[in-house]
């Protein structure tokens, strides 16, 4: 499954994800901080999604509520529920 996802409230604006069934194939943020985006890409390459969402989700970017991983959270979140609903 690809899924694009437009963040909300961070320098990246928005990330790519390609998954085979609940494992992350691949992952690509337009915008951002380059070095800490690539690291994110490598580092959850060949994760099971629910792992990075559980890892990823609620962490801050300085005062921002927000940040990218938090968004890449959000997103495979949002991924998995629309695989769920097409199995439904």
């Amino acid at each position: 499954m690809h899924y694009i996802y437009t963040t909300k409230g961070t320098c990246a604006w928005r990330i790519e994800i390609d998954l085979d069934g609940e494992i992350i194939k691949n992952v690509k943020f337009y915008g951002g901080c380059a070095g800490n985006t690539l690291g994110i890409q490598k580092v959850v390459k060949g994760m099971h999604a629910k792992d990075v969402i559980e890892q990823f989700r609620g962490i801050p970017c300085g005062n921002k509520k927000t940040s990218c991983p938090d968004q890449l959270a959000i997103a495979l979140q949002e991924a998995l529920g629309l695989m769920k609903d097409k199995r439904s």
